[in-house]
């Protein structure tokens, strides 16, 4: 288990991948050496490249729970903002909650994409230190959850589908939030998408934790990034309560079953997509078209359907989750 402040840049790198990026850095050395000198080092690099790739390879294709985790942490994963930037060819961010504030870490507007009109809500966690605090770190307040509530009822009003980018560790935790009616304020937006007369296409981009990601987590298609996690609870969370050690938070994320293959397995997600070599991270504009084309594909599978249909199959969807079979002897 990495341990932040220690190792390579504090330790940004999930530990398992230390000996790719020992090879990728040997690998960028000798391209400098090369650049800086008359010795060619062709074969050298081209040798240690394709030891790169099938060290990938081996890591990746036996990952635990814990390791797609620290994956979909990543510090340079990417954010609702950097695919909304490849993906869509006009974006307009809509704020407030005509209540109490704006809250940053959700993100909502109208966008177009592939020609097709929509609402983007998202939660956005910061790409440095001062965003990151003003977005609670992905962690949303209540007013957050008031402005999507809002935001989507615009939606269905002007006939347009919702894109929900869901990317949050949990919901806030903090006094305030609680005091604003924090649990209320989810509750009610798992009620208005329920009952949303619109087409909503859900996406679990990074993190998916508890009910910070459920608030904007229902929909008609669910689908999910393969390193990405949804869980009711953060593996660490689950390891202090049933461990009583927060070091046990990989056994919690082997026990709570909550990677894109269990969650495909389960009924919970509809399909998952596939990530370049490595993770998101190391190919972002790859990942944005692969998000691209299963969004339009999802829209336009939904684009006539009609909004009684949509609600009563949606509430058909969920009510099938959590089904479970049991062998009674006679």
């Amino acid at each position: 288990m990495a341990k932040e402040g220690s190792g390579r840049a504090a330790r940004r790198t999930p530990e398992f991948e230390e000996p790719i990026l020992q090879i990728e850095e040997k690998i960028a050395e000798l391209k400098r050496f090369a650049a800086s000198t008359d010795v060619n080092l062709t074969e050298q690099i081209e040798q240690l490249t394709r030891k790169s790739e099938e060290l990938k390879r081996r890591i990746f294709a036996h990952l635990t729970p814990w390791q797609r985790v620290l994956i979909a942490r990543h510090p340079e994963r990417p954010q609702v903002t950097d695919i909304l930037d490849l993906i869509a060819d006009e974006f307009i961010e809509l704020h407030g909650d005509r209540a109490f504030r704006d809250d940053p870490c959700i993100l909502t507007g109208f966008a177009r994409i592939g020609g097709v009109r929509c609402m983007v809500i998202g939660h956005r966690k910061g790409k440095n230190t001062k965003e990151k605090l003003a977005c609670g770190f992905g962690c949303a307040h209540p007013e957050g959850y008031r402005k999507a509530i809002q935001k989507m009822r615009l939606a269905a009003k002007l006939r347009l589908p919702v894109v929900s980018v869901i990317d949050t560790p949990g919901a806030h935790p903090g006094m305030g939030a609680e005091e604003r009616g924090q649990a209320f304020v989810i509750a009610l937006a798992l009620k208005e998408m329920a009952d949303l007369p619109a087409p909503i296409i859900c996406l679990v981009l990074g993190e998916g934790g508890s009910g910070g990601a459920l608030g904007i987590g229902v929909g008609d298609r669910i689908l999910m990034l393969e390193h990405a996690y949804y869980s009711v609870i953060s593996p660490e969370g689950c390891a202090a309560i049933l461990w009583k050690d927060a070091q046990h938070a990989p056994d919690a994320a082997e026990a709570l079953k909550l990677t894109a293959d269990d969650l495909l397995g389960f009924g919970v997600i509809d399909e998952i997509l596939p990530e370049p070599l490595g993770g998101a991270h190391r190919d972002v504009p790859a990942t944005a078209e692969t998000i691209k084309k299963a969004l339009l594909r999802h829209l336009g599978e939904l684009e006539n359907a009609k909004p009684g249909e949509l609600v009563a199959l949606r509430f058909d969807k969920f009510r099938r989750m959590g089904r479970f079979l049991e062998n009674v002897e006679r």
